[in-house]
């Protein structure tokens, strides 16, 4: 029976829209790809997300893959203002679940540098019961540690919890704990699941 409603962030909760920044600030597609490759789609993001690198060490990885690109990898990441946008959805969610008497927390790999310039963008904080962000814990789904984290330090049971995230592999490694698991698509889509569960949100 699920008692818990745990939720990933970022394409779930708030948009992570890191090409459309990119358009913003004028690159064309070609550099897209290429910024793309030496940041976001790089081993380095999620070392970034788990807290391990600061900003000019990220920043130096980044370089490592493709120097030539120095000025315009400075330009992106100087200030990443709008790479995040809040989903009007995310209170009215939680708010509805909490009244219906679920815990709801969060299970985010996020980046210390979001956190504090996209601040505004995670406002639906204070209406879960908690959470966990990698950067603060040095941990990253899918490390079963950080779901064992989460679960000891607000006394959870896994088989009382459904986590929902919009990466196979992050839900596969919460289903292989005991938890019930949801892979993201779209926000109605996810109401049939939860309710296919006996939750009604």
């Amino acid at each position: 029976m699920v008692k818990n409603v745990i939720f990933d962030i970022g394409n779930v909760l708030v948009d992570f829209r890191w090409k459309e920044f990119l358009m913003d600030k004028g690159f064309d597609e070609q550099m897209i790809k290429r910024i793309a490759k030496a940041s976001v789609a790089s081993p380095y993001w999620n070392e970034f997300d788990r807290g391990a690198l600061s900003e000019e060490e990220a920043m130096q990885a980044f370089l490592s893959i493709d120097p030539e690109i120095e000025t315009e990898l400075k330009k992106a990441y100087t200030s990443i203002v709008g790479m995040l946008k809040k989903r009007e959805y995310a209170i009215p969610w939680i708010q509805r679940l909490k009244q219906a008497g679920y815990g709801v927390y969060y299970l985010s790999n996020y980046s210390k540098k979001a956190y504090e310039e996209c601040y505004d963008t995670i406002d639906f904080i204070p209406y879960t019961d908690g959470g966990i962000l990698s950067f603060q814990e040095l941990l990253i789904k899918p490390d079963p540690a950080i779901y064992q984290l989460l679960l000891e330090r607000f006394g959870l049971r896994a088989e009382e919890c459904v986590f929902i995230d919009d990466t196979v592999r992050n839900v596969e490694a919460a289903k292989e704990l005991g938890f019930y698991g949801i892979v993201f698509d779209t926000y109605e889509d996810t109401l049939e699941q939860l309710e296919k569960l006996g939750v009604k949100a």
